[in-house]
């Protein structure tokens, strides 16, 4: 269950499954997937965030079960979002955990709020994790500190999340999506195409 709004070129792509701290089915991860794809020629900024007060809890627990845990459709996600030559802000309105960090890592920045915790359970678990999140984990935060997450299994505050890099802005949760369409400003005043060019001299 996503939600996606297309206003004036910003795209806001909404988990839509608090009732499940927006556990991610196979459906949803696939929708998400073909959201981004889409929104590849047509949006100037995107916007991802969940409803409720838990950004995403990761996979579904049945669904994992049953193979999710190890479908490459989280690698098609993560890659999508990444690929995108628009900006993309992930507004974590809460707790980020599990295989949600791909498509958070791979947004160009991360606001969270004060109550966010990120968490990472593969170790416990017995899963790897997705294989492009450990590397996009230690552009933002380092090897140690990276391992830290998903070798130790850390639970880690946004204030930590911030002073570590792995968020830009902590900001209220009444602020959040006010404070992502403000850092869309210049990407939607801009002519069209610019921000990608940018995008493409930055490494990472």
């Amino acid at each position: 269950m996503i939600n996606v709004a297309r206003n004036d070129g910003v795209w806001k792509i909404t988990l839509d499954r608090p009732d499940k701290a927006n556990s991610l089915t196979r459906a949803m991860l696939s929708d998400l997937r073909d959201a981004a794809q889409e929104a590849a020629g047509a949006a100037r900024a995107l916007v991802l965030t969940g409803a409720g007060k838990v950004f995403s809890a990761g996979a579904d627990l049945d669904e994992a079960r049953a193979g999710l845990a190890t479908d490459p459709v989280w690698e098609e996600l993560s890659g999508a979002i990444a690929a995108l030559p628009c900006l993309t802000v992930a507004a974590l309105n809460g707790a980020l955990a599990g295989g949600a960090f791909g498509m958070a890592l791979a947004c160009d920045l991360r606001l969270a709020v004060p109550e966010a915790r990120f968490f990472y359970p593969v170790m416990r678990l017995g899963f790897l994790p997705q294989p492009s999140d450990p590397v996009r984990l230690s552009a933002l935060i380092g090897p140690a500190r990276a391992k830290m997450i998903l070798m130790a299994g850390q639970k880690i505050g946004a204030e930590e999340a911030l002073g570590w890099g792995l968020v830009d802005r902590v900001v209220p949760p009444t602020d959040i999506m006010a404070a992502a369409e403000a850092l869309a400003a210049d990407a939607l005043a801009a002519p069209e195409g610019h921000a990608g060019r940018i995008k493409a001299l930055i490494p990472g």
